[in-house]
């Protein structure tokens, strides 16, 4: 029985590529260009990414910076009362 069409044994014709395709580029576009061209590029994209961002609206904006400030004092607080803690256990244990 003959080898099926694309077998391990046999390689297809498609597999096999010529000497120019074989040989990996340096670098790519980006080696094409100098760097000021390089930067010039990485802040448009910034800008891109940055007119893709939904922006809060300032009822949710003022509700976040709340909820933040809120759960910071409670964990400086719980940070705190841990603290003083330790260092009254730590006096009473090396006096």
């Amino acid at each position: 029985m003959a080898d099926a069409v694309g077998s391990i044994d046999t390689p297809d014709a498609q597999d096999e590529l010529p000497e120019a395709q074989k040989k990996s580029r340096k670098g790519g576009k980006r080696a094409k260009k100098g760097p000021l061209k390089r930067l010039a590029l990485f802040y448009r994209q910034i800008v891109a990414e940055l007119r893709k961002v939904v922006w809060p609206t300032r009822s949710q904006l003022t509700t976040y910076t709340t909820v933040v400030i809120v759960f910071v004092v409670i964990v400086i607080g719980l940070v705190t009362v841990i603290d003083y803690g330790l260092s009254h256990a730590a006096k009473y244990v090396f006096g």
